[in-house]
């Protein structure tokens, strides 16, 4: 059979499935603005009263997280923008781009602003000149800690039911929405900087040590770089380009080579464009006797394999191959262990 090149284009509705982990990830990020908004105004007046430089790092925390949580409900509704003409595979990686940007401000105004600050009042202490009530502090830490924490149990449930019985860390590494784990992220810090806070405030009392309360500060800093690098590395990852999993690609390709009308499953080339959007470019070496009628039933057949396996596919394209060719490509891909 001559060489030929045969491409479909899937363009499909996302399932309600994937609208529903997209709702509940929405409704995750705006509790999270919201809580993190009434928290930290609360922080401030609480660092304000008792001095504590601690407490005042957990505001500036609370503060760019409600900020950060903004950015990522506008990366959301800008990735659910229809594809154009510039844009053809979609507006999908704003979300990806915007949570870059939330990621560089958790580091900088997080974490190198309360850094700075713990190591300003690290400088500074004076045991003698120790002053202000520590009550308003506990009461705010308190209240803070069941409000994060509702914040955090909302997150928590969008994030385990996305990830069903993947373990959390390899769910973080593999998970396409970035908006399911950055609020679990940035929730998770905010409860254990709260505990930092705490333990600052509390034996720099105990003890008549005032350094402590700076030094908290400073591991309430490093934990935020630390989230911030974590959310770094993951989203480059997907701006630059992530496929399939390994897995994935090797059901896909038992997938296609399972048809009657396919001789070898050549390259599958995948990309996400988005969370729930799905570029796949499959090689196909077909039956060398194959009819076009049987070739174009073939690839819908192919199509509808796929889509039904891995619904957040948007974008299918199939190509015919010589067999030498997609011999080749499929013992190169058997090689690499897909």
């Amino acid at each position: 059979m001559p060489q030929a090149q045969q491409s479909i284009l899937v363009d499909k509705h996302v399932p309600h499935t994937l609208q529903k982990a997209e709702s509940e990830s929405k409704g995750s990020v705006i509790a999270a603005i919201l809580a993190n908004i009434a928290i930290g105004i609360v922080k401030f007046i609480a660092a304000a009263i008792s001095g504590s430089s601690a407490m005042m790092s957990e505001g500036i925390h609370s503060i760019v997280d409600s900020g950060n949580g903004a950015l990522i409900l506008l990366g959301m509704k800008r990735a659910g923008q229809r594809p154009d003409l510039e844009h053809p595979f979609g507006y999908g990686k704003e979300l990806y781009f915007w949570t870059l940007i939330v990621s560089l401000l958790i580091f900088a105004l997080g974490g190198l602003l309360s850094i700075t600050e713990g190591a300003r009042a690290v400088i500074a202490a004076d045991p003698a000149k120790i002053s202000g009530s520590p009550v308003v502090s506990y009461a705010v830490i308190g209240i803070a800690a069941v409000i994060e924490g509702m914040s955090l149990r909302v997150a928590l449930k969008a994030f385990n039911g996305a990830r069903g019985t993947t373990p959390p860390l390899r769910f973080i590494r593999e998970a396409k929405d970035p908006s399911l784990f950055t609020v679990v992220l940035e929730d998770g810090a905010a409860e254990l900087g709260l505990v930092f806070a705490f333990c600052g405030l509390f034996f720099g009392r105990l003890l008549n040590e005032p350094r402590l309360d700076g030094a908290a500060s400073i591991c309430i800093g490093l934990l935020l770089c630390a989230v911030a690098l974590i959310l770094l590395v993951e989203t480059k990852g997907l701006l630059v380009g992530e496929g399939m999993r390994t897995e994935d690609l090797a059901e896909i390709r038992a997938l296609v080579e399972s048809d009657v009308d396919v001789d070898t499953c050549g390259r599958i080339l995948t990309m996400y464009m988005g969370p729930q959007y799905l570029l796949v470019n499959i090689d196909v070496g077909f039956r060398p006797d194959i009819t076009a009628d049987e070739l174009l039933q073939a690839i819908d057949r192919l199509e509808t394999l796929v889509y039904t396996r891995f619904p957040e596919t948007s974008c299918m394209y199939v190509e015919t191959e010589t067999l030498k060719l997609a011999r080749e490509q499929h013992d190169q891909f058997v090689t690499a262990g897909i």
